[in-house]
């Protein structure tokens, strides 16, 4: 969630969709995501939309929040009937941020209710949490637990302390264990997140931080390269020389090792940047994402997407839940991908999923580049024969220019 908004079409205040989001609507999940806007300290990568203070006045302080969350979950259910769309149950639910777990567990119990009392939850459901691992007790990990929740990600980062300085987070290393075993307790999936390529971090410590969180047996882990966006306080630390630049060689370097040490761990890749344990592990909201389904997003600066119509909402939270307060929708504006924008979007995200690309739903283009991706060792032969697109851990490596060799012209 990039700091600044598209700008798109105006979106209308009653929150109506067109009849298109209605075609194919019985072949598409509904997921919902959840924005918490909060955050103990702002990193200093972070280019999402959070806010640190803990009063921003109104619904959009802290302690008015699930309340104004919740407003969102109902204009949504109203809205959704309102424009013909059929009673589907949530097959996924993200809790996001910001830091989810800085609010209190029973409000974020509270946000789910909410949405499980208008739509329901598919039988086997996924429900998950974004966590600090200094903001969970084994109490607040069980209030969640009892009240669907699933699954919870901790944003571990790294395992190093000079990393996790100059990433500006606030958790010791020592704290990702109890924080795992309390959530393992709790009877909740655990994924970690990791970052590779901060400033300062040696191939020895990225070892470090990937063979201290696999000792943990987490059932998920995500790896990113570091992406420095401009506004943040990195990229001017960067700018003034206090800390060097982005290495793209040390990045693949340290992709290798990533893949070379979780692979090696038992879990499988099945995006560039996730691994599983089993497919069962996988994050079906993100697959969710990548597959093109339906959701809607609830929270200030929230994303949401129906039948290839996309809007978003305003970002401050005190102009959301003014909003809402009116019975207006929070959205800023929406557009409606043609056919040509979503075969692109498509193909840029499928290719990178571990199930591939299917080739005869490429265009003559892509299809006439599938022989050269093969030759350069981008995509897997064996696969390529079954009539999908695999990348290889090279291929995966340069992911971006697959894509845009497969693109239509």
């Amino acid at each position: 969630m990039p700091s600044a908004l598209p700008l798109g079409d105006p979106a209308p205040a009653d929150g109506l969709l067109p009849p298109q989001v209605l075609d194919g609507v019985g072949h598409r999940k509904f997921g919902l995501y959840v924005h918490i806007p909060f955050c103990a300290v702002r990193c200093g990568y972070c280019d999402f939309n959070t806010y640190t203070a803990k009063e921003l006045g109104g619904g959009a302080s802290q302690d008015a929040y699930a309340g104004t969350a919740v407003a969102e979950v109902d204009f949504a259910a109203r809205a959704m009937e309102a424009s013909g769309l059929p009673a589907r149950k949530i097959s996924t639910v993200f809790f996001g941020g910001g830091t989810p777990t800085l609010l209190p567990a029973g409000d974020l119990a509270r946000i789910l209710a909410a949405a499980v009392g208008h739509w329901g939850l598919e039988a086997g459901a996924e429900v998950t949490t974004e966590a600090n691992p200094d903001s969970v007790t084994p109490g607040s990990l069980e209030l969640l637990a009892k009240a669907g929740f699933t699954r919870v990600s901790f944003g571990m980062q790294s395992a190093v302390p000079h990393v996790l300085k100059v990433l500006d987070r606030t958790h010791s290393p020592e704290r990702v264990p109890q924080a795992v075993q309390w959530a393992r307790d709790a009877g909740l999936d655990v994924s970690l997140d990791l970052i590779y390529g901060t400033p300062g971090e040696s191939m020895d410590d990225w070892r470090a931080s990937l063979d201290t969180a696999l000792s943990y047996a987490p059932d998920h882990i995500s790896a990113y390269a570091l992406i420095v966006e401009e506004g943040t306080k990195l990229a001017a630390q960067m700018r003034r020389g206090e800390v060097p630049g982005i290495d793209d060689d040390d990045h693949a370097a340290k992709y290798e090792l990533a893949d070379e040490l979780i692979s090696a761990a038992g879990l499988s890749w099945y995006e560039v940047s996730n691994w599983s344990r089993t497919p069962g592990h996988a994050c079906r909201h993100n697959l969710a994402y990548w597959r093109g389904d339906d959701w809607w997003g609830i929270g200030p600066g929230s994303h949401s997407h129906m039948g290839g119509v996309r809007w978003w909402n305003v970002k401050h939270p005190t102009a959301y839940a003014n909003r809402l307060a009116a019975g207006q929708s929070p959205a800023a504006g929406r557009e409606t991908l043609d056919a040509g924008t979503r075969e692109v979007e498509r193909i840029m995200l499928e290719a990178r999923l571990g199930s591939g690309l299917e080739v005869d739903a490429l265009d003559a283009v892509g299809r006439h580049a599938v022989a050269g991706l093969i030759a350069d060792g981008l995509v897997e032969p064996a696969e390529a024969f079954k009539g999908r697109l695999v990348l290889t851990l090279r291929g995966r490596l340069l992911a971006d220019a697959v894509v845009r060799r497969l693109l239509p012209e």
